[in-house]
């Protein structure tokens, strides 16, 4: 029982934790649909839309009109699973379902020098849910993450040249994970059950800088900060085999810290009809060293789940991203990009939960103005990941050995409106 909670609760604080890794690697939780279509270069210096709020909240200096941009992606993943676990299971199906990802902003110049603006988006976002028969289900068979983030944002002009952004960003965050555990009378059938819950609201901030520093170049950067959650829920065991314990439920309190990152990019007018759009973007997983779980348990256990630690030792990501977009004419933008992202989990720590690796993204877009007040953006994206290993063993859980082929599908629709 001592491994059944200690596993439970380090495997919602780890899925937590791994949100936005997951996200990047498969759920394609994008913030912004005319942004997808360049694969996200020049997100911080491109400004096209109400979406800058995320992107670069200096970037509202460079729309001169009142605006809404709301829209929408969609992913669909696939994961080609060999291999299996003791004491068995099956290796079908993809992990990942059908993901919706909504988003919304709202921008408001003041005057020369001031515009505001609010967004409602999914920064972070993991669903994972493996049938029920898979043989990684002692270890992880379904996770259930979402974090909505409401930012209001304030952006100054300096002058025509140089504009700063800053929005703080409310984060609401809430988790579900459950997974099966061995009956060691029948092993590999009449499993019980362990399910966890839990939310949180935490505050951070966005921050960034446009300037313009020829007629034809920008240059943006952007920092989004730590959020640091203290996630209060409980864990609840369905097992006969733990006697009076079994359906019994245990808060947990859950001390998480999502990274901050840095996004520098530059964009670039060749002419009249192309640009170019490059840009990088470090994310600080280094500070993922270790996952520590509170636990209140009764008396009799607290000498082993009171206080609860286990070393990740993740390192620091880069992504690079590089794209183009051709203006065909007064109502037509074409969009094309190429990224690749970094994973910053090791192979002694993966998780069939977080079965992910490095991954490269082909991206394609259009944007359709049929007026100077309407624009339309659609865009795709295709991804495939590295194949990544998971080898797990334990004595309450068995052993599990897969290989993992990753691949998804994006597609998202964004409607912009100017008053």
């Amino acid at each position: 029982m001592k491994k059944v909670m200690l596993k439970s609760s380090l495997g919602l604080a780890i899925t937590l934790a791994s949100t936005q890794l997951f996200a990047s690697g498969f759920a394609l939780n994008e913030q912004s649909v005319s942004g997808m279509g360049t694969g996200f270069a020049g997100r911080s210096s491109t400004a096209d839309d109400a979406s800058t709020v995320y992107g670069n909240p200096a970037g509202m200096s460079r729309l001169k009109r009142e605006q809404v941009t709301v829209g929408g992606a969609a992913v669909i993943a696939k994961s080609d699973i060999s291999g299996g676990g003791f004491p068995g299971g099956t290796t079908d199906g993809d992990m990942v379902p059908f993901v919706g990802v909504p988003m919304g902003y709202y921008v408001k110049p003041l005057d020369d020098n001031w515009s505001v603006g609010f967004g409602v988006y999914v920064p972070f976002g993991l669903v994972t849910d493996y049938e029920s028969t898979a043989a990684s289900r002692y270890w992880g068979k379904k996770s259930y993450v979402e974090v909505v983030t409401f930012q209001p944002t304030i952006s100054y002009a300096f002058n025509d040249k140089v504009s700063i952004g800053f929005g703080p960003t409310i984060n609401k965050i809430k988790g579900e994970l459950s997974s099966n555990t061995i009956n060691p009378f029948t092993p590999g059938s009449n499993d019980g059950e362990v399910k966890i819950k839990g939310d949180d609201t935490a505050v951070g901030y966005n921050i960034g800088v446009l300037v313009q520093a020829t007629d034809k170049t920008r240059v943006g950067l952007t920092y989004h900060s730590m959020v640091d959650y203290k996630l209060e829920g409980n864990t609840k065991i369905n097992n006969a085999l733990i006697g009076p314990f079994s359906g019994s439920k245990f808060d947990a309190e859950l001390k998480i810290k999502t990274p901050e990152s840095v996004d520098f990019s530059v964009t670039h007018e060749l002419d009249d009809q192309w640009t170019i759009h490059a840009g990088s973007t470090w994310t600080r997983w280094s500070r993922l060293e270790a996952i520590t779980v509170q636990n209140d348990v009764p008396a009799p256990l607290k000498p082993g789940f009171g206080t609860i630690s286990e070393d990740q030792n993740w390192h620091d990501t880069w992504a690079h991203a590089i794209g183009a977009s051709y203006k065909l004419n007064k109502e037509w933008v074409l969009r094309t990009g190429f990224t690749v992202d970094q994973s910053p989990t090791n192979n002694h720590d993966r998780s069939p939960r977080i079965p992910t690796g490095d991954r490269k993204v082909i991206s394609f877009g259009a944007g359709y103005s049929p007026n100077e007040d309407m624009t339309i953006d659609l865009a795709y994206s295709y991804l495939w990941e590295e194949d990544t290993k998971v080898d797990l063993a334990s004595q309450t859980k068995g052993t599990y050995k897969a290989k993992y082929e990753n691949s998804a599908h994006g597609l998202g629709a964004s409607l912009t409106y100017r008053f």
